[in-house]
């Protein structure tokens, strides 16, 4: 019998996810999925014109925040993800969005589910420090 994998210790989520390709996939079923339903367009249209920088950067934050290498750091620099939102208008709807997009993309990764729930669960920090970082704009 194998051991359960422990997310969040070193690698281990980066490398339950697929690396930097499986990653890549979840990033670009989550903005597909993202711009195919007009329920997540107030979203959609909160990233840029270059909608193919926002997808690069979400993936390569994603390959570092799930304990893999730190690319967004190489290429981008250091982030910090509330306050390169502060000018949007984050409030718990458009977070919840946000979270059911990715929960969305999540299901059509070929992942266990305890790495879904997993994720789903851990990515909820971000998104409602965002939401806190945006409150007042």
């Amino acid at each position: 019998m194998t051991q359960p994998v422990e997310y969040g210790n070193g690698d281990a989520t980066y490398q339950a996810a697929g690396q930097q390709i499986g990653i890549r996939k979840l990033v670009d079923c989550f903005f597909d999925i993202m711009a195919s339903d007009p329920k997540f367009a107030v979203i959609y249209h909160w990233h840029p014109e270059d909608r193919e920088m926002s997808r690069d950067k979400l993936a390569l934050f994603l390959c570092g925040w799930m304990g893999g290498p730190k690319p967004f750091i190489e290429k981008y620099g250091s982030i910090r993800i509330p306050a390169a939102h502060k000018h949007l208008d984050v409030t718990a709807l458009e977070r919840d969005l946000w979270l059911e997009c990715m929960a969305r993309a999540l299901a059509e990764q070929d992942y266990p589910p305890d790495l879904v729930e997993y994720l789903l669960q851990r990515l909820y920090i971000p998104a409602e420090r965002v939401r806190q970082a945006c409150m007042g704009h």
